[in-house]
Formats: structure tokens, C-alpha cells, sequence
């Protein structure tokens, strides 16, 4: 086994646990209802923070095709970083607040729930992927940092954009 794969292999426990926990906790944590009222509504500054994530995805994307390899980590690391501030705030938000229901009908309904149940999967679909393509970097196994980051890339994105679609769309309701 060469020195990066057994550097990436000891962080393969925590990128299972954290792919099942993440999804598992904050399902668990929607049950959890909390009297108290936050003093700002979160929605619009969580869906603010998935599209400055998706502009950091796509600008991290043009520094590292233009081989500007340290501008491209510490977009990386901001979009991570975006991306736990915005799973905080969306937990926040739905401990305290119950769930608004899309007043919307018709064909817009069912693009709606298309769009909202695929941003759903892909979200947790995209979290072990985010942590293999992370570790594959910070051990210096860029050859394997590619093959999956062209993967994680456009799941990602598709997360980031596709959330704020959905609060484009639900907007309206809250």
C-alpha cells in the first residue's frame, strides 16, 4: 500500500460515520421542537449561504483549471466551511419553526417536489463524497482528488443550486 492510501485509509472510519451520522442527527433533530423564536429568520440567509457556496464551488472550479492550486484549497476549505454554517442554521431554523408547507399547484407543484426531493438525496448523497474528495487532497493523492472531484463537483453544485431554487419557490408560503 503506498504512504497516501495509508494516509487516506485511517480517515475512512470517520467518512463513514460522519456519512451516516450527519444524515441520521439531523433527521433525529427535526423532531426535536424547541419554544423558542430566533432573532432573525434563517431562511433567506441559509439559502444566501448555498449560493455564495454555489459562486465558491464554481469560482474554486476555475482556479484549479487555471493551476492555481492554493486559491483553489482555500475556496475549498471556505465552501466546507459555508456548508457547516448553513447545516447549523438549517437545523436552527427547524428546531424552533414548524415546517411551511408549498401553497403552490399544478405542473409548479410537481417541479417543486422534483426539485426538493432530488436537492434532498443528493445532499446526503454528496456528504461522503465531499469527505473522500477532501481527504484525497490533504493526503496529496491528487491523481484520485480528480477522478472523484469530478463527481463531488457537480453534486454539489447541484445541492447548492438546487437549494435555492426551493427557497425561491417556498418563499412565498413561509
Amino acid at each position: 500500500m503506498t504512504e497516501d492510501k495509508a494516509k487516506e485509509k485511517k480517515y475512512n472510519k470517520w467518512i463513514v460515520v460522519l456519512s451516516i451520522t450527519i444524515p441520521l442527527i439531523v433527521a433525529a433533530l427535526f423532531g426535536v421542537k424547541i419554544d423558542a423564536e430566533l432573532p432573525v429568520f434563517l431562511p433567506p440567509i441559509y439559502a444566501s449561504i448555498n449560493a455564495f457556496t454555489a459562486l465558491v464551488l464554481v469560482t474554486a472550479f476555475w482556479a484549479i483549471t487555471n493551476k492555481k492550486q492554493n486559491l483553489h484549497k482555500r475556496l475549498m476549505q471556505l465552501a466546507i466551511s459555508l456548508s457547516v454554517v448553513f447545516l447549523v442554521m438549517y437545523i436552527a431554523y427547524h428546531m424552533t419553526s414548524d415546517s411551511t408547507k408549498y401553497g403552490g399547484d399544478g405542473f409548479v407543484k410537481y417541479v417543486y417536489y422534483a426539485i426538493l426531493i432530488t436537492h434532498i438525496i443528493m445532499s446526503i448523497a454528496v456528504i461522503p463524497f465531499v469527505l473522500i474528495t477532501y481527504v484525497r487532497a490533504i493526503t496529496n493523492n491528487f491523481e484520485r482528488h480528480k477522478k472523484i472531484a469530478r463527481i463531488t463537483f457537480p453534486l454539489w453544485l447541484y445541492v447548492a443550486i438546487s437549494g435555492v431554487v426551493v427557497y425561491i419557490m417556498i418563499s412565498p408560503y413561509y
